[in-house]
């Protein structure tokens, strides 16, 4: 079992040289500029990768980046070998990040909340409170209150 701190260190190595590779190494149209390598996580055994990608543009092209992807996982695994200098090259898995689609729902419930918001500010825009302007005691009001329960 070996340290987080060096599966750690092996996970960065690996983001970077995969995303190197399939910037200046890797020919195939369907990868080019649209694949962004996010983050790489490694098993503590250092056995397994996991590299998450996400894709700039439409459902068919993240598509095709991920069928390019799975085609160009053994040179790209034989770059992270030759780099890391390790007895034992992880296998590299491509998992496309739901890091967009996850900050789209939530900007679309932070546009909800501000709607509800406006809504509610426009409501209460001539709204007054319950009750006097003033509701608290003053100190000259407690003597008044004395001398009438006294009579």
């Amino acid at each position: 079992m070996a340290d987080n701190a060096r599966a750690k260190k092996l996970a960065d190595l690996i983001r970077e040289v995969v995303a190197q590779k399939l910037q200046r190494g890797i020919k195939d149209p369907r990868l080019g500029t649209h694949v962004t390598i996010t983050d790489t996580r490694v098993t503590g055994d250092l056995r397994e990768a996991t590299v998450f990608y996400t894709v700039y543009g439409d459902d068919e092209d993240r598509v095709s980046a991920a069928a390019g992807l799975e085609s160009a996982k053994g040179i790209l695994r034989s770059a992270v070998g030759a780099a890391a200098g390790t007895k034992f090259t992880p296998t590299l898995t491509f998992v496309a990040d739901a890091l967009p689609e996850n900050a789209k729902t939530i900007e679309d419930l932070l546009d909800k909340a501000r709607a509800s918001d406006a809504k509610v500010r426009e409501v209460s825009s001539g709204a007054q409170y319950a009750g006097e302007a003033d509701p608290y005691r003053k100190p000259g009001d407690d003597e008044d209150d004395e001398g009438a329960a006294a009579e």
